[in-house]
């Protein structure tokens, strides 16, 4: 199984590698022609830069070169309001030119889509610590670029923070608040030196929470299975508990492994009756997909999404599972992780002819493509830089945890936690940081 880790590993990390600008670090999004940066998978590509360092998949020179270029660009690129910018008041735009490296598509400047780039940098600066130029200028352009954030701004006057703010119209409508990836976004935002959230928008944000039990499980739900992954790429949250994961008698570690878990089950179940569901076949979270369409099969009709958020147990789901998500719940629940990559490899054959890894998602309900793969499954045509960071890193945070130790060392990170109200675990042996506002 080793070999297997090694292989995917390898091969999914290899998308950072040709699916960049080397001259600004930007990756490209999606493999399809002419799609532009994401700053997401940029900033997974900062943290994945250290694991290629340490499994020999790139030389220390060429990842310092890397995330250089990468952390250049965006400490020098324009910060305004006007809309062609690369960012303002410290975040950025969702997605960027490729070349230039200025706002595409007319997206939003987006706060969780910043925090995954400022957490890759954070990661590079603890993992380049040698005395030298350019590792010293790696950390001072990743501290200077996390000072520089607003996230009181972020606010926009109200309790919790909001999904982001286009020139066009201001800022977005929707706020960050039910159990989603933003516990990464909420501890930056609290640890920072310079723009600090105050402590009642965490508390705030968990106030929206809702404790669900589902398929033998009782657990902070959310749907999407990439929502109980995300934060914990970077943060290692094994034992750490706040005010509401004490009341529970729990902690977000266990909290994603009891998702993964009904996940699982789910699939073993299958209460929709889609094809190929079962106990190796599972992973239902935000991906790719068949449609937009409706087919009338066996009976029944189906309606198929393209590129949606997908969850359990409310759905949507259409019969798309996403191999990514299976893989990066490693850490949480390796006994039915373990066997479903083992299946995917050699029984199901999704990363046979695959450039990076595992195709990014399939369908095995939707009759297109029945006469092509080993099954006749519907096969996602594209990577994607959010899936392939978070495979990377998981399986390194499984196998040595080195992303976890790395911002362990992080005063931002640490200082975050604990104004949250996080005790137990690896905190245990820091001393106290008072919160903030």
């Amino acid at each position: 199984m080793n070999d297997d880790l090694d292989t995917l590993q390898q091969e999914t990390f290899d998308y950072f590698i040709h699916e960049a600008n080397p001259a600004n670090g930007l990756i490209r999004d999606k493999t399809e022609a002419n799609w532009p940066a994401s700053i997401a998978a940029t900033g997974l590509a900062l943290g994945c830069y250290p694991v290629g360092v340490k499994r020999g998949f790139m030389s220390r020179k060429a990842a310092v070169e890397r995330t250089l270029a990468t952390l250049r660009f965006f400490w020098n690129s324009p910060q305004s309001p006007e809309p062609d910018a690369t960012g303002y008041r410290g975040f950025y735009y969702h997605f960027l030119d490729m070349q230039t490296g200025r706002r595409a598509w007319r997206c939003e400047l987006s706060t969780i889509d910043s925090t995954l780039l400022l957490a890759g940098g954070l990661a590079a600066a603890a993992f380049f610590d040698g005395n030298t130029e350019s590792e010293n200028e790696i950390r001072t352009l990743a501290d200077a670029l996390y000072r520089r954030a607003d996230w009181r701004w972020a606010l926009n006057k109200g309790k919790t923070v909001t999904h982001g703010w286009t020139p066009e119209t201001g800022f977005l409508k929707y706020r960050w608040k039910g159990y989603d990836e933003a516990l990464l976004l909420y501890v930056l935002g609290l640890g920072s030196p310079t723009h600090p959230l105050p402590s009642g928008s965490y508390t705030a944000w968990t106030a929206t929470f809702r404790w669900l039990h589902a398929y033998g499980q009782d657990y902070v739900y959310a749907g999407p299975l990439f929502i109980h992954q995300l934060s914990h790429v970077w943060i290692d949250l094994r034992g750490l508990q706040d005010t509401y994961m004490r009341g529970k008698g729990s902690d977000y570690f266990e909290n994603s492994r009891r998702a993964t878990l009904v996940q699982h089950r789910y699939a073993l179940e299958n209460p929709r009756g889609f094809d190929g569901y079962g106990e190796h076949c599972w992973g239902i979270t935000a991906s790719d997909g068949p449609g937009p369409s409706t087919i009338k099969l066996k009976g029944i009709e189906r309606r198929f999404l393209d590129y949606a958020a997908r969850g359990v147990p409310f759905g949507p789901d259409d019969g798309t599972l996403a191999p990514w998500a299976a893989v990066t719940s490693l850490p949480f629940a390796p006994e039915i992780v373990l066997p479903t990559i083992a299946f995917w490899i050699h029984k199901a054959k999704l990363k046979s002819s695959r450039t990076y890894g595992f195709a990014s998602s399939f369908n095995p309900t939707h009759p297109r493509g029945r006469a092509k793969g080993a099954f006749g499954w519907w096969v996602s045509r594209w990577h994607f830089g959010l899936d392939e960071g978070p495979v990377v890193l998981m399986i390194e945070n499984a196998r040595s945890g080195l992303i976890w130790r790395l911002m362990r060392s992080c005063p931002y990170i640490r200082d975050g936690l604990q104004r949250a109200g996080f005790e137990g675990g690896w905190l245990e042996q820091l001393p106290h940081t008072p919160p903030v506002g």
